[in-house]
């Protein structure tokens, strides 16, 4: 899986493993998975819940949260910073491409730093996200000032 980017030490976003990389990324030391693709998204070689079976097979935890561009609010981003705090690290979060995974893990990383939106959009284009959907910029722009302390 040449696409996975580290955001830290804790966790790593990337595209949907297959089912080799589910028991490629137990061995790698990820202890977690976090899926944020919904049910029956094009180019889908696991279901959520095959994907679960595979990565509780491989010892790992599971959390899925579905986020669509049609339906990303902040309330699956705030359900998503209540959960990751209980995950076991490091984790691996993935969505399609890893980019809706990016933007939900950015945004969970820039509000517990303390930063702003436009120093996250900045921050996550040095580390390769390139977020050409301005409705996505946007989003995690007015996320992250809302949600910062």
């Amino acid at each position: 899986m040449a696409d996975k980017m580290k955001i830290n030490d804790q966790v790593t976003v990337g595209p949907q493993p297959s089912e080799e990389e589910i028991n490629q990324l137990s061995q790698q030391g990820f202890k977690s998975v976090v899926n944020f693709r919904t049910e029956g998204e094009d180019d889908q070689p696991l279901s959520p819940t095959a994907e679960r079976e595979k990565v509780k097979s491989a010892e790992m935890e599971y959390l899925h949260i579905p986020v669509s561009m049609k339906a990303m609010g902040p309330e699956l981003v705030d359900e998503f910073r209540e959960k990751y705090p209980q995950l076991p690290k490091p984790v691996f979060a993935h969505c399609k491409s890893g980019k809706r995974a990016g933007a939900m893990v950015m945004m969970h990383v820039a509000v517990e730093e303390g930063m702003g939106g436009e120093e996250t959009l900045r921050k996550a284009e040095e580390m390769g996200f390139e977020c050409e959907q301005e409705e996505l910029r946007q989003f995690v722009r007015n996320y992250v000032d809302q949600h910062a302390q």
